[in-house]
């Protein structure tokens, strides 16, 4: 049985603590005497960035056990104060603990800045929540820091962007110690739509280009959702919007900060990206679900987004 250690600053953000608890508790429950959950904090009592009381809260301990794991969870942005007295205590008491190798010490969003204070990241590859990354790069310049990962994985310190992907690092977790039937019948528990992994952005194309209020845009955008892969012209786009198609671009270019067309393709690759990772299916066909024309017409648009070519991402998400 694993110790499972979540500790715990005033304003945490609860579900940087309950995605992941509840993801070790389910594996415990499919595979039994798996994990031992435990709640630690610089005080006993403290509240929570929404402002729920938590109680009775064990002292943070003067050792951890071998093969533990140490969730560093984040606080509110509007709370981080690493100059405060509880974050100076739980950096003094990371220092200590988190250079044992054999402890997995997970950190979720703000709580990678945490394990920097203590000194945990040097050298190493990480990430946190993308509006902390210039911080989080300042604050430890010797480590590389990726600004648009889910999560990152050095050795003995994984590190993940913000809130719910604490839930992918857990799964990912569950799944290295326990087996990936476990992790995907936790994740099916959970109803999480997929398992992302290191190689996906914390920014979905779904969301991405989106943040606006135009309405004309927006329903142009909806229309392109539904159907990716439908015969997207330049025409047909400014029929949805009732316009010019150059009006439409120009809408785009103010609004979206891209032409309709390029939304187009980014929809398409992030189709392409969910069959390439999640079926076997053959690239050509891929390519046809996705609504290009050849696996030629996928790589070439594929390169303008993504490092990794489909086949090296299959096999990396595998």
């Amino acid at each position: 049985m694993r110790t499972v250690l979540f500790a715990l600053l005033p304003e945490v953000v609860l579900l940087d603590v309950a995605g992941a608890a509840e993801a070790f508790r389910i594996a415990n429950q499919l595979v039994p005497d798996s994990y031992d959950l435990q709640f630690v904090g610089t005080s006993a009592s403290l509240r929570s960035a929404v402002g729920l009381q938590l109680h009775k809260l064990q002292r943070l301990p003067p050792a951890v056990p071998d093969d533990a794991i140490v969730v560093i969870t984040g606080v509110s942005s509007v709370s981080l104060d690493l100059d405060s007295e509880p974050v100076h205590k739980l950096a003094d008491w990371l220092a200590q603990v988190g250079s044992n190798p054999t402890i997995t010490l997970m950190c979720v969003c703000s709580g990678s800045l945490l394990a920097a204070q203590a000194g945990l990241l040097r050298g190493r590859q990480c990430t946190t929540h993308h509006a902390m990354i210039d911080q989080l790069a300042k604050m430890e310049p010797s480590a590389t820091v990726h600004g648009n990962r889910i999560f990152v994985e050095d050795g003995h310190v994984m590190t993940s962007a913000g809130v719910t992907s604490g839930i992918d690092l857990a799964l990912h977790i569950i799944a290295a110690q326990l087996g990936h039937k476990v992790a995907v019948a936790v994740a099916r528990d959970l109803v999480v739509y997929m398992r992302r992994t290191t190689a996906d952005p914390q920014l979905s194309a779904w969301v991405m280009h989106r943040n606006h209020i135009h309405p004309t845009v927006h329903k142009v955008q909806d229309a392109i959702v539904r159907n990716p892969a439908a015969d997207w012209t330049s025409a047909r786009l400014a029929a949805v919007a009732c316009m010019s198609s150059r009006n439409l671009g120009r809408l785009f270019a103010e609004h979206a900060g891209c032409s309709p067309l390029d939304y187009v393709q980014r929809l398409r690759v992030a189709l392409a990206r969910e069959m390439v990772m999640n079926s076997d299916l053959a690239l050509e066909r891929v390519a046809e679900r996705s609504g290009f024309s050849s696996a030629h017409h996928l790589r070439r648009v594929w390169r303008r987004w993504e490092r990794a070519s489909p086949a090296e991402f299959r096999s990396t998400a595998r």
